[in-house]
């Protein structure tokens, strides 16, 4: 039902737009009508795939590498006042910094290639995944845990059985939010540092007043980044369907 009114809105989207671009007469070099775009990038479709290739990539090793640093972090922050009162405030201030304006060290000290990039998706995912994480491992009731302990469970039992489990719907929002953050971080990497990706392209075609491929490259990114949101949506389905299935209850009963 959801991915049925998504393409819906999709479609009045594009032919609202169409509408307009037509029947305004509006210059195709401001804004090219959807159909102009979608005919561009046909053409144009395996140069467009091969830049895509290393958007992708660099969003997927940025976000792994951000997930597989992030959730360890967020334990260590969450059951460890010391740690967290040491540790928390360098993440903040890291999540503070304009990215933009750390992308030109990366390349001083990495050189051109995959890994500035890779590390500017990380430092722009890993932020709300620890945030959330954190959230979700103080969550856990204090009493479940209390009558754990008074029954013998061992620490890594109370974890895997009763911690973690109940984290893993704020560590989803974290995901998710964090996917959505993925391929901005991506473009952004790009413009400083690349000669090839989506990023790229957007700056060659914008040079070259191509207006329709602008438009075209960004509907590219939207494909893409809504692409991995809805991986982790569907993994999150299928991992905590219980938390889904309530939710989706919650908001049923907020409309009635």
């Amino acid at each position: 039902m959801r991915l049925g009114l998504a393409v819906i809105s999709a479609v009045i989207v594009f032919g609202v737009w169409e509408l307009i671009a037509r029947g305004l007469k509006i210059p195709a070099y401001l804004l090219p009508a959807p159909s102009l775009v979608f005919a561009e990038l046909g053409q144009r479709l395996p140069r467009i795939l091969e830049h895509a290739t290393v958007t992708t990539t660099s969003m997927l090793l940025g976000y792994g590498l951000g997930i597989v640093i992030a959730l360890p972090l967020a334990m260590a922050l969450a059951y460890s006042r010391l740690f967290e009162a040491t540790v928390y405030p360098a993440v903040v201030f890291l999540q503070i910094l304009p990215k933009i304006a750390i992308a030109p060290l990366f390349i001083i000290w990495f050189g051109f290639g995959m890994l500035p990039k890779v590390l500017l998706v990380f430092l722009l995912t890993f932020f709300p995944i620890v945030v959330s994480a954190v959230a979700g491992f103080k969550s856990c009731d204090p009493d479940i845990i209390e009558l754990a302990r008074a029954t013998g469970t061992s620490r890594l039992r109370l974890f895997l059985k009763i911690r973690f489990p109940s984290a893993l719907p704020e560590i989803f929002t974290g995901l998710k939010v964090a996917a959505a953050l993925a391929s901005t971080a991506a473009v952004v990497a790009e413009f400083v540092s690349s000669d090839a990706g989506l990023g790229y392209l957007l700056l060659t075609f914008n040079g070259e007043l191509l207006t329709s491929m602008v438009f075209g490259t960004i509907v590219i990114l939207g494909v893409i980044g809504l692409g991995l949101y809805y991986l982790v949506e569907g993994l999150e389905r299928l991992i905590i369907p219980w938390h889904v299935a309530a939710r989706g209850e919650q908001s049923i009963d907020k409309l009635f």
